[in-house]
Order: structure tokens, then C-alpha cells, then sequence
């Protein structure tokens, strides 16, 4: 079976299994809180994240407000997100860009969202995949460790940059962007990093890792 073969294939399958994707950050169809949600979720859960957004949003519901405000009350609600005085003030100055330099339009190419501060290829990519419907590859942990256990990369393959290139080559693109907002369900519900659930897993016989030594739910490192 070829790359795209069994690309193809892992598609198909999990679209079964999760017919709706959707991402977990809760944006609400505006451009520019996915942009801020993005930035926040660098190391802290995508639940923390939504939870904390509930006030952030309630407290600067436009990218105006949030551009001019006070810094230290925007630190005082991103906290729980953690590096919260970096995350604080990347997003403000997120938002004056989009605001002053932009027009409160979010840009549709990679090169303009990397020039946001705290905006990489991971939170670009996810951009341009919810937001303007492109071919997009966001290369987060779940996708990192699946696509390495699938074998579509060497496993233990920690780069991001590779596994998105190397998954763009070989999934169709029109269904790039969904296919990784169903790995990070399929990863936190079955493939989790120490505890994957072998037994009930739909993509297991393409799975080389769980292969080796028939491993089972007690875990594959």
C-alpha cells in the first residue's frame, strides 16, 4: 500500500467513526478569536483555552477592544492559560495588526499570518484550514505522534515541519484540514500517548506501531 493508499484509507475510516469534525476551539465562526485562541493554546489544553475565552471575549468583544487594552487586565484572564504575560501581550498586539495594519480582516496566505507575533506554521495552518477553506496540515502533538505510528513518518519523528509536508503530499487536500481535527479527537479517545487503546482501534491493522510485539492497551512508547 502506498502513502496515499493508506492515507486514503485513514480518512476514510475516521470519517466513519467521527462523521462530524469540527475543532475544539470554540471560535464561533469569527476569524480573529480563532486567531487569539490559537495563540493561547501553545501548551495548555484546548478546554483551558475555551473556558478562559468565555470571559476574555466577554470582557473585549471586538479585536478593538482587545488591541487597546490595559495589558495587565488582559495577563489577569489569560493566567490559567499559562505563559500568560507572553500569550498577553502577543495577542494584543495580534489584534492591533489586524485592526491598524489589516483593516479587522484576517489574511488568507502563510507568509502574512507568520509575520503575527506567536503565530507559526501550527496556528497558521489551522487559519487558513477553519477560516478560509484551504489545504492545510496542522502538524499538533496528536498528529505528530498518530502519523509516526501509522508510518507515514519515521515514529519518534518530532518535527513538525516534516510530518506536515509529508502528510500534505499524501492526503488529498480538500480533506487535510478535517483529517486533523479528527486526529486529535481519534488521539485523545483512542491513540493517546501512553495508553492507546489497540483493541478497539479502527486504523489498527494499518498501525505498524501497534504492531511491533502485538502490543496491546497498556501502552506503545
Amino acid at each position: 500500500m502506498t502513502a496515499k493508499q493508506r492515507a486514503k484509507e485513514v480518512v476514510r475510516r475516521l470519517e466513519e467513526y467521527y462523521p462530524q469534525a469540527s475543532c475544539a476551539l470554540l471560535w464561533q465562526g469569527e476569524p480573529w478569536r480563532l486567531l487569539v485562541m490559537g495563540r493561547l493554546s501553545a501548551q495548555c489544553t484546548d478546554k483551558r483555552v475555551n473556558i478562559v475565552c468565555e470571559e476574555l471575549f466577554k470582557q473585549f468583544p471586538t479585536p478593538e477592544d482587545l488591541a487597546y487594552a490595559p495589558l495587565n487586565e488582559i495577563e489577569s484572564i489569560v493566567r490559567p492559560c499559562g505563559l500568560y504575560r507572553t500569550k498577553a501581550a502577543q495577542i494584543k498586539e495580534e489584534c492591533r495588526m489586524l485592526v491598524e495594519d489589516f483593516g479587522g480582516v484576517l489574511p488568507d496566505d502563510m507568509d502574512t499570518l507568520l509575520s503575527f507575533p506567536g503565530v507559526g506554521r501550527k496556528i497558521a495552518n489551522l487559519l487558513l484550514g477553519d477560516v478560509f477553506g484551504k489545504p492545510a496540515v496542522v502538524a499538533d502533538t496528536h498528529c505528530i505522534r498518530i502519523a509516526g505510528r501509522l508510518g507515514f513518518v519515521k515514529e519518534g519523528e518530532k518535527r513538525p515541519e516534516v510530518v506536515e509536508k509529508t502528510l500534505a503530499s499524501c492526503v488529498e487536500p480538500q480533506k487535510q484540514s478535517d483529517l486533523c481535527h479528527r486526529l486529535v479527537q481519534f488521539g485523545r479517545d483512542v491513540c493517546s500517548a501512553r495508553a492507546p487503546k489497540c483493541a478497539v482501534c479502527p486504523l489498527a491493522d494499518l498501525c505498524k506501531a501497534g504492531k511491533k510485539g502485538n502490543k496491546t492497551d497498556k501502552g506503545i512508547n
